[in-house]
C-alpha cells in the first residue's frame, strides 16, 4: 500500500517507516526536516510542517493510508505552539484525507488525554476526559483525538492509538531525559506507596500502528474508536526508571522527595517560568508531579480483540536490547 507517515523522522514515526518498508509498502514521510532521504532508504521524504495546509495536502495526495504521528510533545511551552502542531496540524491532515480520497487515518494519541490527576488502574477506553488539564500537551492531544474520531465515516475510516511511555533503542526523549538527569544528579524518586505504570517498547508501538491500519476500513469494528497500547506489564514506576538507568550503566536512584513537595515545586517553577518568561523547560511541573505519583496501567482487551494486538517484545527483552544499544559506540 501507499502510506504517508507524518513525523516520519521521529522515534515512533521512524519505527513505523521501517516496518512498512520491511513488508514492501511504498512510504512517504512529511517532516519539518527531511531525515529520511530517498537515495538512502527508498522513502519519498517531503519537508513541511503539518500546520501548513498546502504542505499537508501535497503529502496526502495519492496515499491509501495516513499514519499521523507528528506532534509537539513535552510538558512546557507556549500554548499556541501546541495548538498549531497538535490541533491545527491534525485538522489539516483530516481535511486533506477527505479532499484526496484517503480511506484510512491512524492517529497517534496519548493516554494523557484522560488523565485527571488520579490513579488510572486497569482502565479501559470508556474513561472520560477530565474537566481541565494542567499542561498544553494533553489538552491539545485530546482535542486532536476528538477531531479524528469525529471525522470517521463511510468515506474515511479513522481511529486513535494511545501508546504509553514509548521507549527503546533510538529513543530521543524518555530514555535520554532519564539518563541525563540522573548523571547530573537532578533526578529524584518520589516517596510513598509504589505506583505501577505501563510502558511500550518501540517495536510493539510500531506493530500496533500497522495492525490498526490493516484492520481499519469504513464500518469495520475499529473505525471511530480509541485504543490503549502498552507492553501489558505494569511495573512500579521507580523500578522501571532504575532498570532503564541500569541499562545505561548507572546505579539506582536513592534520594527521594514527597509527592506533595514535588507538586509544590512544580507550581513554583511554572509561576517563575511564566513570570520571568524563562526559556527551556522547568525541572518539575504540576503535571509531571501528578504523573510520577499516580498509577498508569490499562486494559488492553479492546486492542487485542479489534486489532489483533499482542506485544511481541517483553519489557525484559526490551531492556536487554536497550542495554546493548546504549553500550554500542556510535
Amino acid at each position: 500500500m501507499k502510506a504517508l507517515v507524518t513525523g516520519g523522522g521521529g522515534f515512533l514515526g521512524g519505527a513505523i517507516v521501517r516496518r512498512l518498508l520491511e513488508r514492501g509498502d511504498c512510504v512517504r514521510t512529511l517532516c519539518r526536516s527531511a531525515r529520511f532521504g530517498t537515495e538512502r532508504t527508498g522513502v519519498e521524504a517531503l519537508r513541511g510542517d503539518v500546520a501548513d495546509a498546502e504542505a499537508v495536502g501535497k503529502a496526502v495526495q495519492g496515499m491509501d493510508v495516513v499514519f499521523h504521528t507528528a506532534a509537539k510533545a513535552g510538558v512546557w511551552g507556549p500554548a499556541e505552539d501546541y495548538r498549531q502542531a497538535n490541533v491545527v496540524g491534525t485538522r489539516n491532515v483530516v481535511d486533506a484525507c477527505r479532499e484526496h480520497g484517503v480511506r484510512r487515518l491512524v492517529f497517534t494519541s496519548s493516554p494523557s488525554v484522560v488523565f485527571d490527576g488520579r490513579d488510572m488502574e486497569g482502565i479501559d477506553e470508556s474513561a472520560p476526559s477530565p474537566a481541565d488539564y494542567k499542561a498544553e500537551y494533553p489538552k491539545t492531544k485530546a482535542e486532536a483525538e476528538r477531531l479524528v474520531l469525529a471525522a470517521n465515516g463511510p468515506d474515511l475510516a479513522t481511529l486513535a492509538l494511545r501508546p504509553h511511555l514509548i521507549w527503546g533503542p533510538g529513543d530521543n526523549h524518555l530514555v535520554p531525559r532519564i539518563v541525563s538527569r540522573a548523571r547530573e544528579g537532578k533526578l529524584l524518586r518520589l516517596s510513598g506507596p509504589p505506583k505501577k505504570v505501563d510502558s511500550t517498547f518501540i517495536d510493539n508501538a510500531a506493530d500496533a500502528h500497522l495492525l490498526a491500519a490493516d484492520r481499519l476500513a469504513p464500518g469495520a469494528p475499529p473505525a471511530g474508536k480509541a485504543y490503549f497500547i502498552s507492553n501489558g506489564e505494569p511495573l512500579p514506576v521507580w523500578e522501571l526508571v532504575d532498570r532503564i538507568l541500569g541499562a545505561a550503566g548507572l546505579p539506582p536512584l536513592r534520594r527521594s522527595v514527597s509527592p506533595r513537595l514535588a507538586y509544590a515545586a512544580g507550581w513554583a517553577f511554572e509561576l517563575a517560568y511564566a513570570f520571568f518568561d524563562l526559556s527551556g523547560e522547568p525541572r518539575m511541573t504540576r503535571f509531571v508531579a501528578e504523573e510520577l505519583s499516580t498509577s498508569h496501567w490499562f486494559d488492553l482487551s479492546a486492542a487485542k480483540r479489534d486489532l489483533g494486538y499482542q506485544p511481541k517484545v517483553s519489557t525484559e527483552e526490551g531492556l536487554r536490547r536497550l542495554k546493548k544499544a546504549l553500550s554500542t559506540p556510535i
